[in-house]
This record gives structure tokens, C-alpha cells and sequence, in this order.
């Protein structure tokens, strides 16, 4: 009758390491990218005689890096 195996001689891996948090600057970054595209957008609307388009869209496009962005934080 053939011997079984015990079960101490499977190999097991060890767990995954976590990756290390974000550093600061780069939550600040993701933040700045937040704060900067609202306040464009309000100033634009709100300080400007003549709203610009061009503003419009570089407070989107800040807003959606940062967005982009915090998806990669840890």
C-alpha cells in the first residue's frame, strides 16, 4: 500500500508584500489638481465680465487628472 504524503511537505508561498502608502507630495499633487481646477472654474464664471471656454476646459481637464490620479493612490 502506497505511502501518503504528509501535509508539512507542500510548499506554501509566502503572502504578497503591501506596497508602501503614497508619499505626501503626492497627495498633495492629487489635491492641487482638485482644488485648482474648482477654482478656475468658479473665477471663471464668477470674476470674469466674459467666461472663457478655454478656462472652462482647463478646470475639467485639472479635475480629471487629479481624478486619474487618486485612483493610483495607495
Amino acid at each position: 500500500m502506497p505511502v501518503s504524503k504528509s501535509k508539512r511537505s507542500r510548499y506554501t508561498p509566502p503572502p504578497p508584500k503591501k506596497a508602501p502608502p503614497s508619499s505626501k507630495w503626492y497627495v498633495g499633487a492629487v489635491l492641487a489638481c482638485f482644488a485648482l481646477g474648482v477654482l478656475i472654474i468658479i473665477g471663471n464664471y464668477i470674476l470674469l465680465t466674459n467666461p472663457s471656454n478655454w478656462l472652462l476646459v482647463t478646470g475639467l481637464v485639472l479635475i480629471l487628472v487629479g481624478f486619474i490620479a487618486s485612483m493610483w493612490m495607495r
